[in-house]
């Protein structure tokens, strides 16, 4: 156990019981525990392999590479339609993580053979995401724009198209864009920019 980890678990969460359980659990397996994000990250060699985290209805082990496990049991829960790799394990009592801990350590140890055979998750290239019509426009407007949203990596322009076809409205997607048009064009992401 990571004394700077600890301060998490020894705080009032929601969840508590089960996040302590599965910490128990996942520790058992070799992982190295860290705080990434301000939850428990547990990593082999430095890659992460999973998180625990509480949200309002559940909580839940988060495999960094849950999309490449084989899920037996059918487990795994996509959080969104839009996360492309990871996939949780959620909970809403200690007993359920009681009754499942054969199956949750066998998920774990097939995520660290992910990472002991350098398994790579292939993430769709941002082309293969839709751009909404109110963003092909300003691109074909402005050069210095196009220039730098391709500039941007992968990660960042998805975020922005995912953010622009989010809208329903014609006019609300034509603001979002108009919006976050002076970060792209200073190559900040559109997370970047609420940092």
């Amino acid at each position: 156990m990571n004394p700077k980890v600890q301060f998490y678990f020894s705080k009032e969460i929601k969840w508590k019981g089960e996040m302590e359980l599965l910490r128990v659990i996942t520790l058992s397996c070799d992982l190295e525990e860290v705080l990434k994000w301000g939850v428990p990250c547990y990593t082999f060699e430095n890659n992460n392999v999973v998180l625990i985290h509480g949200f309002k209805n559940y909580c839940a082990l988060l495999f960094v590479k849950g999309v490449l496990l084989k899920d037996p049991k059918g487990i795994l829960i996509q959080q969104t339609e839009h996360v492309q790799a990871h996939r949780q394990i959620r909970f809403t009592h200690v007993q359920e993580i009681i009754d499942q801990q054969e199956d949750i350590i066998s998920y774990i140890m097939e995520a660290i053979e992910l990472e002991k055979n350098g398994e790579k998750i292939p993430f769709k290239k941002p082309e293969e995401f839709k751009m909404v019509e109110e963003f092909k426009i300003r691109l074909e407007e402005n050069i210095d724009l196009k220039v730098a949203f391709e500039s941007l990596t992968p990660g960042r322009q998805r975020a922005y198209l995912l953010h622009f076809g989010g809208a329903k409205q014609s006019s609300t997607r034509a603001a979002r864009v108009d919006k976050c048009i002076p970060n792209i064009l200073k190559g900040i992401g559109l997370n970047d920019a609420y940092q």
